[in-house]
């Protein structure tokens, strides 16, 4: 399958999670309410982040390492183990975080979060695999069964009205382990013997990228976990609202970032700063238009869509469209600097937007609620993007005209769409 037919198959895939995810939300927001919303929301939120601190970037010695080929099979052992083994211990971390600090939802319900969390932390690294194996396909197949298996079930409580904030989490901790059990499959035959000398190399090489894996993931989440402190559990489902709603707009962008990732890790480091270039020139249009058209269609679709106790959302879905468009720049970038970037400095990047981001939300959030939590948000992910589009061109030499899409990109992204205009009104 070729690269155009990879993207196109990955966008479509993508766009029907989206959608059902977005089912979901619309359920969950008719259901429950923005409380009951904004409790599932800080529990999921929080299960999210205890896979992302577990999983400990070992992705990223994946995508450093994966080059020798002789390394595949130990590096695929390898991220089965350390998910598992790292996944169960930042469980154990954020159960008793949650027990001492009194978060909503009550202990059951935070130990059945938390009891997926290994498996998804070992799925994140199964996952980069197959992708590195440029098995999208695959991946996409699972992406779709996993986003099933938690919307299907919540229709079916909707209809017999037996949606609970505990079935809700049962659900979303099925969808959650789901991937692990189709990587596994997927990745036949695997061996389970360790290569311990590789261990000690992935851990260190990760373990530098890591801090700045965390606090990108904090970078995105931890206005949740703030808004749910400094204000309430109900602005935590207005503003969830927001954010998934704006997510719609991050699809194609996430598409190409998917599909490059094979031709970013391995070949010739010049010819993969030129492809990151392309992509983010890509990027930068379809996520400008998708991000238009989803803040213009905003004021009405949300009422209409998840009630009218959600019209609130508008106003931080239009403060993050800027930073939305910015954090689509995030990810190809990262996985470039992955390869010829000192972790240390990778590591700068993401902790200073963190840093910001925390200090306007402490000083917004108060004042603003949602709002503020928008704001503070967008002003940090343009940070963010800043800063790793200046170390990308620094690293590849490239000029700042090379990131700023032109005439010929435009033409390759309308390309196929005249293609079947033309099939369209052909003549037999």
């Amino acid at each position: 399958m070729n690269s155009s037919a990879v993207v196109v198959h990955t966008l479509i895939s993508r766009a029907i999670r989206l959608v059902l995810a977005m089912a979901t939300g619309v359920l969950l927001a008719r259901t429950l309410q923005p409380e009951g919303r904004g409790v599932y929301a800080v529990i999921a939120t929080a299960a999210g982040a205890a896979i992302v601190v577990g999983h400990l970037s070992v992705e990223k010695s994946q995508i450093a390492l994966w080059s020798d080929r002789s390394r595949h099979q130990a590096l695929t052992t390898n991220g089965l183990f350390l998910g598992l083994s790292l996944g169960f211990v930042s469980a154990l971390g954020a159960l008793a975080l949650a027990s001492a600090s009194g978060s909503p939802g009550g202990f059951a319900l935070w130990a059945l979060a938390m009891a997926v969390v290994p498996l998804g932390a070992a799925a994140i690294n199964l996952d980069g695999i197959l992708m590195l194996q440029s098995r999208m396909g695959f991946v996409n197949r699972t992406t779709l069964l996993s986003a099933l298996s938690q919307c299907l079930p919540i229709l079916f409580l909707a209809a017999i009205d037996r949606v609970t904030i505990t079935s809700v989490i049962i659900c979303w901790a099925i969808s959650t382990a789901l991937p692990f059990a189709r990587d596994l499959r997927g990745l036949r035959p695997m061996s389970f013997r360790w290569d311990r000398r590789l261990v000690r190399r992935q851990l260190s090489l990760s373990g530098k990228y890591h801090v700045g894996w965390v606090a990108l993931h904090f970078l995105v989440s931890i206005d949740v976990l703030l808004l749910n402190t400094l204000d309430s559990p109900a602005a935590v489902g207005i503003y969830t609202v927001a954010v998934t709603v704006s997510t719609l707009a991050r699809v194609p962008g996430e598409t190409i970032t998917q599909v490059i990732l094979p031709r970013q890790a391995a070949g010739d480091v010049a010819d993969a700063g030129h492809v990151t270039a392309r992509a983010l020139r890509i990027n930068i249009l379809i996520s400008s238009a998708s991000v238009g058209v989803i803040a213009g269609a905003s004021p009405w679709l949300i009422p209409v869509v998840y009630g009218q106790s959600f019209a609130p959302s508008v106003a931080p879905l239009l403060a993050l469209a800027p930073g939305t468009i910015a954090l689509m720049l995030v990810r190809p970038l990262e996985q470039y600097l992955v390869r010829v970037e000192r972790p240390t400095r990778m590591c700068a990047i993401s902790v200073s937007a963190l840093a910001l981001n925390l200090l306007l939300n402490l000083a917004m959030i108060p004042h603003w609620g949602a709002l503020g939590a928008a704001l503070a948000s967008t002003v940090a992910y343009v940070l963010m993007g800043a800063m790793e589009a200046s170390r990308f061109l620094k690293s590849t030499g490239l000029a700042v005209r090379e990131l700023i899409p032109g005439t010929a990109d435009v033409r390759l992204l309308l390309r196929p769409l005249a293609a079947r205009m033309r099939r369209g009104v052909a003549v037999p």
